[in-house]
Protein backbone atom coordinates (compact mmCIF):
# COMPACT_ATOMS: atom_id res chain seq x y z
CA UNK A 1 0.00 0.00 0.00
CA UNK A 2 2.99 2.44 0.90
CA UNK A 3 4.15 2.41 -2.93
CA UNK A 4 0.72 3.08 -4.23
CA UNK A 5 0.75 6.09 -2.37
CA UNK A 6 4.36 6.83 -3.27
CA UNK A 7 3.89 6.50 -6.95
CA UNK A 8 0.99 8.72 -6.79
CA UNK A 9 2.84 11.64 -5.06
CA UNK A 10 5.55 10.91 -7.70
CA UNK A 11 3.53 11.34 -10.70
CA UNK A 12 1.23 13.66 -9.14
CA UNK A 13 4.12 16.33 -9.05
CA UNK A 14 5.11 15.13 -12.37
CA UNK A 15 1.81 15.81 -13.46
CA UNK A 16 1.52 19.60 -11.83
CA UNK A 17 5.19 20.16 -12.77
CA UNK A 18 4.37 19.26 -16.71
CA UNK A 19 1.14 21.20 -16.81
CA UNK A 20 2.83 24.28 -15.85
CA UNK A 21 5.98 23.69 -18.09
CA UNK A 22 8.11 23.70 -15.71
CA UNK A 23 11.12 21.93 -14.87
CA UNK A 24 12.22 19.19 -12.14
CA UNK A 25 15.30 21.76 -11.71
CA UNK A 26 13.43 25.06 -11.80
CA UNK A 27 10.69 23.55 -9.46
CA UNK A 28 13.63 22.69 -7.00
CA UNK A 29 15.04 25.50 -7.26
CA UNK A 30 11.71 27.52 -6.73
CA UNK A 31 10.76 25.91 -3.53
CA UNK A 32 14.31 26.44 -1.79
CA UNK A 33 15.74 22.85 -2.56
CA UNK A 34 19.35 21.79 -4.09
CA UNK A 35 18.76 21.43 -8.15
CA UNK A 36 18.12 17.72 -7.90
CA UNK A 37 15.96 17.72 -4.88
CA UNK A 38 12.37 17.12 -7.08
CA UNK A 39 14.41 14.49 -9.56
CA UNK A 40 14.89 12.30 -6.34
CA UNK A 41 11.37 12.35 -5.00
CA UNK A 42 9.84 11.49 -9.17
CA UNK A 43 12.70 8.81 -9.60
CA UNK A 44 11.43 7.22 -5.97
CA UNK A 45 14.64 7.43 -4.09
CA UNK A 46 13.15 9.95 -1.78
CA UNK A 47 9.80 11.35 -0.35
CA UNK A 48 9.55 15.02 0.37
CA UNK A 49 9.21 16.44 4.01
CA UNK A 50 6.57 17.49 5.01
CA UNK A 51 7.62 21.09 4.73
CA UNK A 52 8.51 20.70 1.22
CA UNK A 53 5.26 18.97 0.59
CA UNK A 54 3.83 22.28 1.72
CA UNK A 55 6.03 24.43 -0.69
CA UNK A 56 5.09 22.09 -3.43
CA UNK A 57 1.66 22.78 -2.69
CA UNK A 58 1.62 26.77 -2.42
CA UNK A 59 3.99 26.71 -5.51
CA UNK A 60 1.17 25.25 -7.74
CA UNK A 61 -1.66 27.19 -5.40
CA UNK A 62 -2.93 23.74 -3.99
CA UNK A 63 -4.29 23.08 -0.38
CA UNK A 64 -2.69 19.75 0.45
CA UNK A 65 -6.49 18.32 0.35
CA UNK A 66 -6.35 19.70 -3.75
CA UNK A 67 -3.59 18.08 -4.34
CA UNK A 68 -4.36 14.34 -3.81
CA UNK A 69 -8.41 15.56 -5.99
CA UNK A 70 -7.48 14.46 -9.17
CA UNK A 71 -9.66 13.39 -12.41
CA UNK A 72 -11.15 16.99 -11.84
CA UNK A 73 -11.17 19.99 -14.37
CA UNK A 74 -10.39 22.41 -11.42
CA UNK A 75 -8.46 25.34 -12.75
CA UNK A 76 -6.50 27.94 -10.32
CA UNK A 77 -9.26 29.99 -11.02
CA UNK A 78 -12.09 28.20 -9.96
CA UNK A 79 -10.25 27.42 -6.70
CA UNK A 80 -9.40 31.19 -6.29
CA UNK A 81 -13.22 31.83 -6.97
CA UNK A 82 -14.13 28.98 -4.36
CA UNK A 83 -12.22 30.08 -1.76
CA UNK A 84 -13.40 33.69 -2.14
CA UNK A 85 -17.11 32.40 -2.12
CA UNK A 86 -16.35 30.33 0.96
CA UNK A 87 -15.88 33.65 2.85
CA UNK A 88 -19.08 35.34 1.46
CA UNK A 89 -22.72 35.31 3.45
CA UNK A 90 -25.42 33.25 3.07
CA UNK A 91 -27.17 36.45 1.48
CA UNK A 92 -24.74 36.81 -0.91
CA UNK A 93 -23.82 33.48 -1.89
CA UNK A 94 -27.89 33.49 -2.49
CA UNK A 95 -27.44 36.35 -4.81
CA UNK A 96 -24.86 34.75 -6.65
CA UNK A 97 -26.89 31.72 -6.89
CA UNK A 98 -29.84 33.73 -8.23
CA UNK A 99 -27.24 35.46 -10.96
CA UNK A 100 -26.01 32.02 -12.06
CA UNK A 101 -29.38 30.64 -12.40
CA UNK A 102 -29.99 33.57 -15.02
CA UNK A 103 -26.99 32.42 -17.28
Amino acid sequence: MEKDYSKFLRDRITQLRISKNISEYHLSYTIGKCKTYIQAITSGKSLPSMEAFFDICEYFELTPAEFFQTGSKDSTQLRRIRRRLEELSEEDLTLIEQLLDKF
